[in-house]
């Protein structure tokens, strides 16, 4: 892997990454000559660097931990901070300046809500005495059918103050989506909006309302008290069969004595339970502390260079954990943008035209989006000159090489391109941006701090300049605590250890670079392994992308004549047809850029490309549907009859 085109240098490095390896140096009277020394510090003296970064960050406690973790004999065992007490909620009311905006949302409509921190902790007061009149105490589930708007942040805030833990969804989920998370962690209120606005639409939720609040109210064992209905778009006029509703504009105002409490939680006690897509079965249940902010804080601060009075937007729904990584932005005192609708409704400008009206600082999205922009040969620049914009975040899927040129020609030439990685599973990244460092074509700028991220090869030897499986053999502070409804464990171990040994497999296909970046080729389980050759499907996406002819594409690895061979569906442009002439055209591209091995077989038209409900390509379940199998959760699909595109291929029998 040859060395990559700098896109972007640092012009200065008066930065929070700057001043924290300063204090480093002070306190342990070491010299750190890189960024690469810097991270082999943080995981090599692991303990050290997290109960630093506890202190510096001004992470509030009630009571001061007796050490830094307990290891136990497995990875999965450790626990951190023992002793500590404090408060998730707290940690992000109390840090912003009380007459500064905390949230800034724009609907898709237009309409623009703003709230100071001294407003925002009003709300969450009058939310946490509702939630205490019905009940809810530490421990407690709390769920949110909410978009990404203020009613969701407020949400999560008045739970997880009280110590109860917080879950959401997206209300485009569809009810079996919905269900299958929220039926296995049985909440005893449920938060909800009665409808949303999407492509300009008005879509009403109270039917699945009607069908949600009944199955929990019937489940077994369930303690399901209130269905709380926040009016979003218009006032709900009938509540037909919804259980338990209640009207959240008709929460009593507290006392004008009262104050926001904030119960005492340990750092092994759940704050957040998230959901795994669930392609492959139920969505996992996975249990989250508050770890997972000791981390965010630091991604935040150190990588993503963000300080108290910065403006930070991220586009993402409430069932994606670029949700509650934003949300962790309150805890350094930003201004946090949030947006709900379609992106380029009513154009590509949507987004963008805020980002310059509100001087935002980082602007975070996802690859699908910058491709999007792409592929539309979208100029921003040339309307939006986004002269305080620093840094531009993505996420969700690699960002192909093109992706990265894009931003460069055609959004901003002096910004910090973070691509960054991570996931579900942690709550966070284990790839992320620098300020300090350049910024590579089709490069993660480095590993994140504290994070002990390695490649393995198929020796389980650690490798660099070499593909292979992303591992992390050190404990870090946002690991799951447990997974939901798991008591022996076992589905914990199975989700990360079962390929090494007490090392955590993130199940990435990924290679360090000599820059000392990374690369993702996407996930294990969908990765080609032509001729016994392993081959990241990222690779072949990259190429694709450039190709205009083609609007989306998915690749599989079909088992055939005793090896694997490489399929590529493809959705043509609009009155564009897959003839000989354009495969040819794709496979002598894909052979040139790449190499011969990543020259798909077959090369084959479909309509419609399937994805999650938070916008992930499924790989494995167009595998699944293209063998015969039967795809066990179609319900974590946004568009699940896509896969019938894909059964029955007689190109594929041959």
């Amino acid at each position: 892997m040859a060395t990559q085109n700098k896109l972007w240098t640092p012009q200065t490095k008066d930065t929070n990454l700057s001043r924290f390896l300063g204090h480093l140096e002070s306190k342990f009277t070491k010299s750190f000559s890189d960024y690469v020394s810097l991270h082999e510090f943080s995981v090599v003296e692991y303990q050290s660097f997290w109960k630093e970064w506890l202190s510096y960050s001004g992470f509030k406690l009630h009571s001061e931990p007796e050490r830094t973790l307990d290891r136990g004999t497995h990875f999965s065992k450790t626990h951190w901070f023992p002793g500590a007490l404090y408060n998730f909620a707290e940690n992000l009311l109390e840090v912003g300046n009380p007459d500064n905006f905390a949230l800034v949302f724009y609907s898709e409509d237009g309409q623009i809500q703003r709230l100071k921190y001294s407003e925002l902790k009003a709300e969450v007061l009058k939310l946490q005495k509702h939630l205490i009149s019905l009940g809810v105490k530490k421990g407690d589930r709390v769920v949110g059918l909410v978009p990404n708007a203020p009613i969701a942040t407020i949400g999560m805030l008045a739970t997880t103050s009280l110590g109860a833990i917080w879950s959401s969804a997206s209300p485009d989920f569809g009810v079996r989506g919905i269900l299958d998370r929220f039926e296995q962690i049985q909440p005893k209120v449920l938060i909800s909006v009665e409808s949303y606005l999407f492509k300009g639409k008005k879509i009403s939720i109270t039917d699945k309302l009607e069908e949600v609040s009944n199955q929990l109210k019937n489940a077994e064992k369930s303690e399901f008290k209130q269905t709380l209905i926040y009016d979003f778009v218009e006032p709900i006029k009938d509540f037909g069969n919804i259980q338990f509703p209640f009207r959240y504009n008709e929460i009593p105002l507290p006392d004008p004595s009262d104050n926001l409490s904030y119960t005492s939680i340990r750092f092994s006690d759940p704050v957040y339970i998230m959901f795994s897509s669930g392609t492959t079965g139920l969505p996992k249940c996975i249990v989250q502390g508050g770890g997972v902010l000791l981390n965010h804080t630091k991604e935040l601060a150190l990588h993503c260079n963000l300080s108290k009075g910065d403006r930070f937007f991220y586009y993402t729904t409430c069932g994606w954990m670029m949700w509650n990584w934003s949300q962790s932005a309150l805890a350094l005192g930003v201004t946090l943008y949030q947006f709900d609708g379609n992106p380029f409704h009513p154009s590509w400008e949507t987004l963008w035209s805020m980002a310059e009206k509100e001087s935002i600082q980082v602007f975070g999205t996802s690859a699908k989006y910058l491709s999007v922009l792409e592929e539309e040969k979208v100029q921003v620049k040339s309307k939006y000159p986004l002269s305080d914009l620093k840094v531009i975040l993505s996420t969700g899927s690699p960002l192909p090489n093109s992706g990265f040129r894009y931003v460069y020609e055609n959004i901003k030439t002096d910004v910090q391109l973070s691509s960054i990685s991570g996931g579900t599973d942690l709550n966070g990244c284990f790839a992320l941006g620098n300020p300090n460092l350049p910024v590579f074509e089709g490069q993660i700028q480095c590993k994140g701090l504290g994070m002990d991220v390695q490649v393995f090869n198929d020796m389980g030897k650690s490798v660099k300049n070499e593909k292979g499986e992303l591992v992390c053999p050190t404990p870090f502070p946002s690991m799951p605590l447990f997974f939901w409804n798991d008591d022996s464990g076992s589905k914990y171990k199975s989700a990360y250890f079962e390929t090494y040994d007490n090392i955590w497999c993130h199940g990435d296909f990924a290679s360090i670079t000599l820059e000392d970046g990374l690369v993702i080729y996407g996930r294990s389980d969908a990765t080609l392994n032509p001729g016994g050759v392993r081959i990241g499907t990222a690779d072949i996406y990259s190429v694709v992308s450039t190709i205009p002819e083609i609007k989306d594409s998915v690749i599989i690895g079909q088992e055939y004549k005793d090896d694997v061979r490489v399929v590529l569906f493809v959705v043509t442009a609009d009155g564009i047809t897959l003839d000989e002439s354009l495969i040819k055209k794709i496979k002598e591209k894909i052979k040139t850029e790449t190499s011969p091995r990543h020259v798909p077989s077959l090369v084959l038209s479909v309509p419609e490309i399937p994805y999650t409900v938070n916008g992930k390509k499924v790989e494995i379940a167009v595998k699944q549907t293209v063998a015969g199998l039967e795809v066990k959760n179609k319900n974590a699909l946004a568009n699940p009859n896509s896969l019938d595109f894909f059964k029955n291929r007689k190109e594929l029998s041959e």
